[in-house]
């Protein structure tokens, strides 16, 4: 089962490169049809969301990157290990001033039943039913 890098998503979703994101869509397209399963990992879709948000790069608004991702990552091809979590991550994400990464961190700990977190990140605070801890 191939991986898929941060740039082949990338490519598909911001069509810079209008050859290549052709071939990143019909790549995703025979993943939804079932030709072929593809694989990523939760560092590919974090540095996905952190290009596309990049002030420097796309600077693509949270509600955005929710949207563009959402379909992507709910392929039937593309295997994706607690594929729900990641989608809580983005709706996290997109409803809160939270980074991915932190984003990503709550859904983890929501799904492990998990309600305290050792962090100097106060953004926690602001999460409903976590209960941030310092060392």
């Amino acid at each position: 089962m191939p991986f898929v890098d941060a740039n082949v998503f990338l490519r598909h979703l911001t069509g810079d490169d209008p050859k290549k994101a052709e071939a990143c869509y019909a790549l995703f397209q025979k993943a939804q049809g079932g030709e072929i399963a593809l694989i990523t990992s939760e560092s590919v879709i974090a540095e996905v969301v952190y290009v596309l948000s990049s002030r420097h790069l796309y600077d693509l608004p949270r509600e955005r990157i929710r949207a563009l991702l959402y379909p992507i990552l709910s392929l039937r091809g593309l295997k994706l290990p607690h594929r729900r979590t990641y989608l809580q991550a983005l709706d996290l994400y997109a409803d809160s001033n939270l980074d991915f990464e932190d984003a990503l961190a709550v859904a983890q700990m929501k799904r492990k039943k998990i309600q305290e977190i050792y962090s100097y990140d106060r953004g926690f605070d602001r999460v409903a039913g976590i209960r941030r801890l310092e060392p």
